[in-house]
């Protein structure tokens, strides 16, 4: 009974073995490929429980989900033969799994990351060859910059329009050569150099000057039109005070000149004794004053007799 048992759990083991080594799982996130001793016989094999003979069989797994290629900055040179330094990424994924076997020495991924990314290199430095810097760095066209003057903005969808077209011409190669499909290429930066960046400070330190001189004479002369509306309404309100000072002036001057003859046709000798006694205040109003008149002159007749007589 030992020994049957044994052996009886020997060949359930044996069972065991040869079963799972006939089946393989692919999950959803992945695809593969069946070899018969070295040669492809089955690829893009959809995910789920699959059978295989063992030791004849060889099963190649290759990730399915996007892969990001993240490299290293590259210099670029612009229509003016500027140079920009462009970091990028790029994420892809496999398309067909027997092509990007073949091209890649067996499905080696970093071997396709190198191939892609001098694809997109060589892709990126056509693009910017057309572009002058300011259409690089804002978006905007040349003839847009020139229109809109010193008012440079970025355009965002005028770059998005130029990686799109980026994109297209890394795919018609990528899924031909690679087997994987470019599902998007962005630019994380775009430096200058040091010896373009001083050129460029220069340049927009310039256009900024420009401009400042541009608002302060703007400026001067909304001043000196303030300027000049404030005297013309100072001169309008001081000559409309006066007009308006002698129209009361004049007009208490004829009150007063009624007044005066009023009194005077009552008592008009009251009235002349009046005259002289206000004559006589203005005449010795200041100290040191001298008079030179004749003893009878009629200015002194109240002064010599009381009741006015000459």
């Amino acid at each position: 009974m030992n020994a049957k048992s044994s052996l009886l759990v020997v060949v359930l083991g044996l069972v065991i073995l040869a079963a799972s080594s006939s089946m393989f799982i692919i999950e959803e996130r992945q695809t593969a490929i069946r070899l018969y001793f070295g040669e492809v016989t089955a690829w893009d094999i959809e995910p789920g429980l699959h059978f295989k003979i063992p030791l004849v069989h060889q099963i190649k797994k290759f990730d399915n989900r996007l892969i990001t290629l993240d490299s290293q900055a590259e210099r670029f040179i612009t229509s003016e033969q500027k140079s920009l330094e462009v970091d990028s990424y790029v994420q892809w994924r496999i398309t067909e799994t027997l092509k990007f076997y073949t091209a890649n020495s067996g499905g080696d991924f970093f071997r396709a990351n190198e191939v892609l990314g001098s694809r997109v290199n060589a892709a990126l430095r056509d693009a910017f060859g057309d572009k002058s810097l300011r259409e690089v760095v804002t978006g905007l066209k040349t003839g847009e910059i020139l229109s809109s003057g010193n008012n440079i903005r970025s355009d965002e969808g005028e770059r998005d329009a130029l990686m799109q077209r980026v994109l297209q011409k890394v795919n018609a190669v990528a899924v031909t050569e690679l087997g994987i499909q470019v599902v998007d290429i962005r630019i994380k930066a775009i430096d200058l150099p040091q010896e373009v960046s001083s050129d460029v400070f220069r340049r927009m330190r310039s256009d900024r000057d420009q401009e400042a001189r541009k608002f302060r004479s703007e400026g001067q002369r909304q001043a000196e039109i303030i300027q000049a509306n404030a005297d013309q309404e100072r001169t309008i309100t001081i000559a409309n005070a006066f007009r308006e000072s002698e129209q009361i002036r004049g007009a208490g001057d004829a009150d007063a000149a009624k007044i005066y003859t009023s009194a005077y046709s009552v008592d008009s000798e009251f009235y002349a004794f009046h005259r002289s006694l206000r004559a006589y205040r203005n005449a010795f109003n200041s100290t040191g004053d001298m008079l030179v008149l004749e003893p009878d002159s009629d200015f002194f007749r109240y002064l010599n007799n009381q009741n006015g007589k000459p």
